[in-house]
C-alpha cells in the first residue's frame, strides 16, 4: 500500500507556538526566506509499507482552510486529524456516513507505524450512533487489535467532534463504545471531563483468573511475574487493567526505574489475564498525587493511558493508599481522577490536542 501524505500544521499547535517564536528572532537571526512556506520531501520503503512522497507545510493553514479540509470528501483518499492527549496520539477518522472503519486493522497498523507510517497509538472512528447515542466510537491499536475503550482517546474523539460539527464553548455528547456509555464534556478551558462510569471490580468480569480476595474482586492479591511476586488490584474501566503498586515484602515503587518494555509484556500476556491486560506501575507521593507508567494491552508503553490512571485511583482507594480525587502524573502530564462515592462514577478530566492535518491515499 503506497501512501502520499500532505500535513497541515495547526494555528494553536506547539509547532506553531515554537514558529511564532521563531518569527520573533528574524530580524536579528534568521534569514528571510526560512519562515516561508516549504515543502519536504522524502522517499522511504519496507517491503510491506512504502512512503511514496510525504508532504510537510511548516507554515499553519488559517481556520477557513481547517474546515474546508475536513469537508474533503474526494474518493480514494483518507482524510484525518492527529490528535494527542497527554501524548497518547491517535488518527481521527471521520467516519459518520458508515457504520463500517474506512480501513482495515491491517491498513491501521502500517498508518501507525513511526518509522514507515504516519505514526499512532492508535486509529479512532467517528461513527454514527446507537441505541439512541450521539455518535459510536472505534479504534484499532498500533497492533490492529480493537480495544473496548480508550480515555485519552474519547477525549481526542470529542474534541475531534467538535470541530466535525463547527461547535464551540462547554459541549457534551453521548458516545456508544465497546465498554459502553461514555459522556465526555468540553469545558470552557478547552479540556475534556468524561464520565467513565463505573468501575468493575468483580475478578470473573474484569477479566482475570485470579482469585476474588474481598467481595469478589482481587485486591493487593499475588501474581507471580518471571519469579517476581507483585501485589496486584485488578480493576475495569471497560477494559482489562491490572494495577501494581508494589512487590511482595518490597518498598513502593519508583517508576521511573522500571524496565518497562522486559516486564510490561509478561504481565500483559500472563495466563492469569484470559482477554489480556493493561498494566498501570504507580508511584504514591501522597493520599491526592500518584505518578504512574502504562504497559497497554496492544500499544505497549505510551505517554498516558485516561483508563489507566481511572483504575489506578481507584485500585489507590481499595488498598487504602489514596483519597478519591487525586492528580495521576503520567509521562506525558497530569491528570485528574475523582471516583465520586454518590454515584460510583469515575470522572476523568485532561487535554486533548490537535497535531496536524493529513490525507493518505487508500
Amino acid at each position: 500500500m503506497a501512501m502520499a501524505a500532505s500535513i497541515s500544521i495547526p494555528l494553536n499547535s506547539p509547532s506553531r507556538r515554537a514558529l511564532t517564536s521563531l518569527k520573533s528572532l528574524r530580524s536579528s537571526y534568521l534569514p528571510l526566506n526560512f519562515l516561508r512556506p516549504k515543502t519536504i520531501t522524502a522517499t522511504l520503503q519496507n517491503r510491506n509499507f512504502r512512503l511514496s512522497a510525504l508532504s510537510m507545510r511548516i507554515d499553519a493553514p488559517e481556520k477557513n482552510s481547517q474546515i474546508s479540509f475536513l469537508d474533503r470528501k474526494e474518493s480514494g483518499f483518507l482524510h484525518f486529524v492527529k490528535y494527542h492527549g497527554l501524548g497518547n496520539d491517535f488518527i481521527l477518522v471521520d467516519n459518520r456516513d458508515s457504520s463500517e472503519p474506512r480501513i482495515t486493522p491491517e491498513q491501521a497498523v502500517k498508518l501507525c507505524d513511526r518509522n514507515f507510517g504516519v505514526g499512532a497509538d492508535g486509529v479512532i472512528f467517528a461513527m454514527p450512533g446507537i441505541n439512541g447515542t450521539d455518535y459510536t466510537m472505534r479504534i484499532f491499536n498500533s497492533d490492529g487489535s480493537e480495544p473496548e475503550m480508550c480515555g485519552n482517546g474519547v477525549r481526542c474523539f470529542a474534541r475531534f467532534i467538535a470541530e466535525l460539527e463547527n461547535l464551540h464553548g462547554r459541549q457534551s455528547f453521548t458516545i456508544h463504545t465497546g465498554a459502553g456509555l461514555i459522556i465526555p464534556e468540553i469545558q470552557n478551558d478547552g479540556k475534556v471531563r468524561v464520565d467513565m462510569g463505573e468501575p468493575i471490580l468483580k475478578a470473573s468480569d474484569v477479566p482475570t483468573e485470579l482469585p476474588a480476595n474481598k467481595d469478589q474482586s482481587v485486591v493487593r492479591s499475588e501474581l507471580d511475574v518471571d519469579g517476581v511476586t507483585w501485589n496486584v488490584t485488578c480493576v475495569s474501566m471497560g477494559n482489562p487493567h491490572c494495577v501494581t503498586f508494589s512487590t511482595k515484602g518490597g518498598q513502593n515503587l519508583e517508576v521511573d526505574q522500571l524496565n518497562l518494555a522486559e516486564i510490561g509484556p509478561k504481565f500483559e500476556h500472563h495466563d492469569m489475564f484470559p482477554a489480556r491486560t493493561n498494566t498501570e506501575f504507580v508511584q504514591i507521593f501522597s493520599r491526592s498525587h500518584l505518578k504512574m507508567r502504562v504497559w497497554e494491552r496492544g500499544a505497549g508503553a505510551t505517554l498516558a493511558c485516561g483508563t489507566g490512571a481511572c483504575a489506578v485511583v481507584v485500585a489507590a482507594v481499595l488498598e487504602g493508599h489514596a483519597a478519591r480525587s487525586c492528580t495521576v502524573d503520567l509521562p506525558g502530564g497530569p491528570l485528574e481522577i475523582e471516583w465520586k462515592e454518590e454515584n460510583n462514577h469515575v470522572y476523568m478530566t485532561g487535554p486533548a490536542e490537535v497535531v496536524f492535518y493529513g490525507s493518505v491515499p487508500l
